[in-house]
């Protein structure tokens, strides 16, 4: 399960050190996390990591297979983690030392910033690939944090990005060695932990206004 830790003014979130799929429970450990995060005074940022061959594999099917009339209301609360994530009043910076797949790879695009590995892993959206279409909030979300073309090419043709093409392609900010993955996020979020405040919190807002709209549409999270 998710745990957090606090080094100075930085919050580290560790997602785990398996798949980290979005089952309910992994979902409101977060959602505390954050909790716990967005109470705290003074400057601070946060940086999500994981332990393992995974940042995220994204949704859990397994219990949506076995839980199939609580889809929407699923739906809806994993949308609105990306959507509180999004707006979260300080920089966040995730570190993506493994596999970034699907939902995972759409809880990196919340992020203010992101970090990948260079050299193993890959950032996919393989939604064309499994038959599970993007809702209008995934697709609000993934089109306003990457260039027309680039989020064409990751949502029509589920390409695996490895750290380098991500690099290149705008998705990540930084590909950089296995042992520096964690450490390069902190450092970015060190040097920007002064942005915290509700000021942050309206930009983003502001910024991102239709996206979370379509995010917290509970009405119709499927379209």
């Amino acid at each position: 399960m998710p745990a957090l830790e606090r080094h100075d003014n930085v919050f580290v979130l560790d997602l785990g050190d398996g798949e980290n799929r979005f089952h309910p429970d992994w979902i409101a450990s977060v959602d505390a996390a954050l909790d716990e995060v967005e109470k705290a005074d003074g400057p601070r940022a946060l940086v999500t990591a994981a332990t393992g061959k995974f940042y995220s594999n994204g949704l859990d099917l397994d219990w949506l297979g076995a839980h199939a009339d609580q889809h929407e209301d699923y739906v809806s609360s994993v949308q609105g983690l990306f959507a509180r994530l999004l707006a979260l009043p300080m920089i966040t910076v995730a570190a993506l030392q493994g596999h970034t797949f699907a939902a995972g790879a759409m809880l990196s695009l919340a992020h203010d910033f992101r970090v990948m590995r260079g050299d193993r892993g890959f950032w996919c959206l393989p939604e064309a690939d499994i038959n599970i279409p993007f809702t209008p909030g995934m697709s609000a979300l993934i089109q306003a944090r990457l260039a027309p073309q680039v989020a064409h090419e990751a949502m029509v043709t589920a390409r695996r990005y490895g750290g380098g093409d991500a690099a290149a392609a705008g998705i990540v900010d930084r590909a950089v060695d296995e042992d520096a993955v964690r450490t390069t996020a902190v450092e970015i979020a060190e040097a920007l932990v002064g942005k915290a405040g509700d000021t942050v919190g309206t930009i983003k807002s502001r910024m991102y206004g239709p996206v979370f709209a379509a995010l917290r549409d509970n009405a119709a999270p499927l379209g």
